[in-house]
């Protein structure tokens, strides 16, 4: 896993509402992560996204313990995403600080009863796609996330954009259309973020979601850092 450009991703962040890890995994290690989908004994759910009206294709929930690659991305990633969340936190003046260590996160989250992990592998088909939405499991909700492509843009699918809308009071909605090559992340917020304005910072509800896929076959690794109740 390289190295990431913290200062260079928060300013994204702040600006756009996203920020892109270029090659944040090998094309080995996505390989690696697709082939596990078919791995049953390696997840604790499935859900079929058509059957609940999120849209179409299938993802699911990894169990406790986590493989190895998922947790490090859980565990390593979280300390600086922290602090910038906690800036956010301070700037949409909110009061909930988040701790500098994910186990500590998660036992507050074990605390309030989100015991499920949530980290997912999701699988796309000609045809499918994810409505736009926000990850939200219960009260304790970490502000930020993070979706990984394990597959090959044009190689082995084509559509399949990763999209966000935000959506500013009283203004229409504004939309990002997010490209990305096998291995590199998407970072954004789980449902909003502080924007600058004139009279100081506001908040803005963020959503994403997946456009339709073209052809082909689309995996992606998803890690939210708060568990679910």
């Amino acid at each position: 896993m390289r190295a990431p450009d913290w200062q260079a991703l928060e300013d994204a962040l702040n600006q756009h509402g996203c920020a892109v890890v270029p090659g944040l995994l090998s094309a080995e290690t996505c390989a690696a992560l697709a082939a596990q989908y078919d791995a049953a004994q390696l997840f604790r759910s499935r859900v079929v996204m058509e059957r609940h009206g999120y849209g179409r294709g299938e993802y699911q929930y990894f169990a406790y313990p986590l493989p190895p690659v998922v947790a490090q991305l859980r565990q390593t990633l979280y300390s600086p995403l922290a602090a910038i969340a906690n800036r956010w936190q301070e700037q949409m003046g909110l009061e909930t600080r988040f701790p500098l260590e994910h186990a500590d996160f998660v036992a507050r989250c074990h605390a309030a009863g989100q015991v499920r992990p949530t980290p997912l592998l999701l699988r796309y088909r000609a045809g499918d796609y994810n409505c736009l939405h926000q990850d939200l499991y219960g009260e304790q909700v970490f502000p930020l996330q993070l979706a990984v492509l394990l597959s090959r843009p044009q190689d082995d699918f084509t559509g399949g954009e990763f999209v966000l809308t935000e959506q500013r009071p009283r203004m229409q909605s504004r939309a990002e259309v997010v490209p990305l090559a096998q291995g590199d992340a998407v970072i954004f917020p789980v449902f909003h973020r502080p924007v600058n304005g004139t009279r100081g910072s506001y908040r803005v509800q963020m959503r994403h979601g997946v456009s339709r896929l073209r052809s082909g076959l689309r995996h992606t690794l998803g890690i939210i850092f708060h568990d679910a109740n």
